[in-house]
């Protein structure tokens, strides 16, 4: 008759922890949208700055390939 009690501990004990964690995610969230608004009171460009956090986040082959296809596409197109 314990097994269901235990089980009900277990779901709480995690959601708990899910909860936790998702406060922490939107405190990092909060924290990282002040770090673009100091960069955008500086004079940065915000918009670039979010390009290059995704460019390095990527490896560099991933990185070179997506350049490479993004200078055919605008070739392709005339831009330049």
């Amino acid at each position: 008759m314990s097994e269901p009690n235990v089980a009900a501990d277990q779901l709480r004990l995690l959601i708990e922890r899910i909860e936790r964690l998702e406060e922490e995610k939107k405190g990092i969230a909060d924290d990282i949208k002040d770090v673009y608004g100091e960069a955008k009171a500086t004079g940065y460009d915000v918009k670039t700055i979010r390009a290059i956090v995704r460019l390095r986040k990527m490896e560099n082959h991933v990185r070179q390939e997506a350049e490479a296809l993004l200078e055919t596409y605008k070739a392709a197109l005339g831009i330049e």
